[in-house]
């Protein structure tokens, strides 16, 4: 840490743009948005955060950007902000100079939140709540920005640049998978330093992912309510800075971590895919504290209720939703992707209830203002762009309703696929569907089948393991007498709730855990699995341990020298080098009517268990749980790919024919199956397959000449 020149040179008028604390090598330029402050100071503070040692204000303020050059002011110097203004929560603004407010760019934040009332803006025990003033300083309760300069060698770094239709994306938590890793040196579990140790990379390698998508990693808040209970706010989902990695992620404490990390998964061929949180903040409601956005401009950050301006809008359940119609919190987003890109090298972003920025003052609208400023920047445009499409608000459902360049988290194919499992009635054409990349959400405005990011688990709701053990959710560890988390999970425990030694029950599941992962990564779209699954991880019935910071959540490296565990993960390394290696079965283009090849085979085709084409009347069988899919696509020249999945959702063995013309068939995957020889396909012989109850049959066959 520099120390701070006192007394304090005469503060410069500096410049308005770039917002944020900018080190030029000899001063720091600080620039801060507020619309409706009258006066914004500049705190600066010892090298611990403890005192402030310094406070001058900014002295010009351009186009609502507050602004000033301090010269001798370097890298590594802390510092935070007081506004000032009206203190009129009925008119929607909060200012209250007593409350240290974090810079809203800062790149690095040190210290943590330590939790008192100095940290509202109004008094608590006061009769009127909100409409009170708080006198107290929130400075020694506040953490600090840090101002940065960087300086990071990438030794020639290039992003992977996974085309779309070849991506398989892993779900992870950064803590949580390596907490538990032997591995890894005890100072590294759980951070950046952990993810990029050789055993993980070479584990993703072996598997056979392509991407990353990281939980929330951008500085987060563990909430007073959580930590009152004695939890923590562990998935992240709770943003106190944009632009900061999460100090705790950091065992060295330097932000060049992640860059390594990420350099290190680039060099294995892994792209890195961050979990971005900017539909609200970690301020809560209008009786939330004061830390940052609240304080600096809570009329211009925030959406307001119009006809009562002291309340917040709640779309996201959290108390509050940033106002992303207004051209500087779009700013706000906007350059924080970027700096992501450019500073980190992300290669893209799976942004948190999409639905809610996309949302007009008439209600959500493809064409919003942040998606047209994000898909026509020329950054932004190269990297993988991912929404989850809908929050609590008014038309918060908006799956297949995103404009064309963002892929959307699919949830009906999580259901569907499901409950076709499950082996509920009549859900032989909503799988069909799904297998086919969902045509009926995301075949418009020229998309792709990519568009449609397919799952059956991620960090919301069950594991794969869970998903086959319970009936019903088992939340009580997060104690809210278990009404926390969705009810309708779509799970089946196959006669006993969480686990069991009988064999039979045990045979069941692990053949359906194989089944549905056939299912996802057999499917057109873009598959996702979720980290652990691949070994049969349990949450114990926690469908919601978004506060647990404990073996429930973290990676269980252990299960990979369990018999189950192996079997498993050389399984779903086989059905990813099998989708990779045939091209039928990762292609991007939509069925739209099925096309003739050569002696009239259609490219798509669907059959039941008789060889037979499906009909209407055969489609609308209630106890359908029979199903073909036969997919030819045709390659260079006049030779093809081809595939024949074979699916039996009912609980007994069944025969399937294999439809005419006939094809050099080899069996690639059967989920029946706890060991597979992982060198070779076996050729099928006869025209006729066995596949046993509640599982699947993989058939390939590439060069086919049709």
């Amino acid at each position: 840490m520099h120390s701070i020149p006192l007394p304090l040179p005469a503060v410069e008028a500096g410049s308005p743009y770039p917002l944020g604390a900018t080190y030029d090598g000899n001063g720091t330029n600080f620039a801060v948005f507020s619309a409706h402050a009258t006066a914004v100071e500049l705190c600066l503070f010892d090298a611990a955060g403890k005192h402030e040692l310094a406070r001058c204000a900014l002295p010009e303020c351009t186009d609502e950007v507050w602004h000033g050059y301090l010269p001798g002011i370097h890298a590594g110097v802390l510092y935070g902000y007081r506004a000032y203004g009206p203190y009129q929560p009925e008119l929607g603004h909060r200012f209250n100079p007593n409350k240290l407010l974090l810079d809203p760019y800062a790149k690095l934040i040190q210290g943590e939140v330590r939790w008192n009332d100095t940290l509202y803006g109004y008094r608590m025990s006061s009769p009127r709540a909100d409409l009170s003033f708080d006198h107290r300083d929130s400075a020694p309760s506040m953490p600090k920005a840090v101002v940065t300069s960087t300086a990071y060698h990438w030794y020639g770094d290039r992003p992977p640049a996974t085309p779309w239709e070849k991506t398989i994306i892993y779900e992870a938590h950064v803590r949580g998978m390596t907490m538990q890793n032997d591995k890894v040196q005890q100072r590294a579990r759980g951070t950046f330093a952990g993810l990029a140790h050789a055993s993980v990379i070479d584990h993703l390698v072996n598997l056979g992912v392509t991407a990353v998508e990281l939980l929330p990693v951008h500085a987060f808040l563990n909430d007073r309510r959580l930590l009152a209970a004695g939890l923590v706010n562990y998935w992240g989902y709770n943003t106190l800075g944009f632009f900061a990695p999460h100090r705790r992620y950091l065992s060295s404490g330097s932000p060049d971590e992640l860059r390594h990390a990420v350099r290190k998964l680039h060099a294995a061929g892994i792209e890195v895919i961050l979990d971005v949180v900017y539909n609200h903040t970690c301020e809560e409601s209008e009786l939330g504290p004061t830390l940052s956005f609240r304080g600096l401009d809570n009329a211009s950050y925030y959406r307001l209720q119009e006809d009562n301006p002291r309340h917040c809008v709640n779309d996201t359940g959290t108390g509050n939703t940033l106002n992303l119609t207004h051209p500087r919190v779009i700013q706000l987003v906007m350059d924080s992707l970027r700096h992501w890109v450019e500073d980190y090298h992300i290669d893209g972003f799976r942004f948190d209830l999409g639905a809610t920025l996309g949302r007009e003052r008439h209600g959500f609208d493809p064409g919003a203002g942040f998606f047209d400023a994000l898909l026509q920047d020329p950054v932004l445009a190269r990297v993988k762009l991912i929404s989850e499409p809908w929050d609590i608000g008014p038309g918060g459902y908006q799956v297949g309703r995103h404009p064309p360049g963002l892929a959307e988290w699919n949830d009906r194919f999580r259901d569907d696929v499901r409950s076709f499992w499950r082996g509920d009635d009549r859900m032989r054409g909503a799988v069909a569907g799904r297998l086919l990349g969902s045509a009926d959400l995301f075949n418009h405005h020229r998309r792709r089948a990519w568009s449609s990011v397919n799952f059956v688990t991620a960090h919301d709701g069950f594991t794969l393991q869970d998903l086959v053990s319970y009936n019903h959710k088992h939340n009580e560890a997060n104690r809210e007498d278990n009404r926390d988390g969705s009810s309708d999970n779509r799970s089946c425990n196959w006669g006993v709730e969480g686990p069991t030694d009988d064999p039979h029950i045990r045979t069941i599941r692990e053949r359906i855990k194989r089944a549905m992962l056939m299912t996802l990564l057999f499917s057109s779209g873009t598959p996702m699995l979720l980290a652990g699954d691949e070994l049969g991880r349990t949450q114990q019935g926690n469908n919601n341990p978004y506060c647990q910071d404990t073996e429930l959540s973290w990676f269980d490296w252990s299960l990979a020298d369990t018999p189950e565990g192996r079997a498993l993960l050389d399984f779903t390394r086989r059905c990813i080098a099998v989708r990779k290696s045939t091209p039928a079965l990762h292609t991007s283009r939509f069925v739209l009517e099925p096309g003739r090849l050569h002696q009239g085979v259609p490219d798509v085709a669907w059959f039941d268990e008789t060889g037979t084409d499906m009909t209407p009347e055969r489609w609308e069988f209630p106890g359908g749980r029979l199903l073909a899919l036969r997919r030819i696509v045709r390659q260079r020249g006049r030779k093809s790919s081809a595939f024949l999945l074979l699916l039996n959702a009912s609980g007994d063995d069944r025969d399937f024919a294999l439809p005419a013309p006939h094809i050099d068939w080899q069996m690639e995957c059967d989920a029946a199956e706890t060991e597979w020889q992982q060198e070779r396909s076996f050729v099928v012989h006869h025209n006729i397959v066995h596949v046993r109850a509640h599982s699947a049959v993989l058939l390939t066959a590439n060069h086919v000449d049709l």
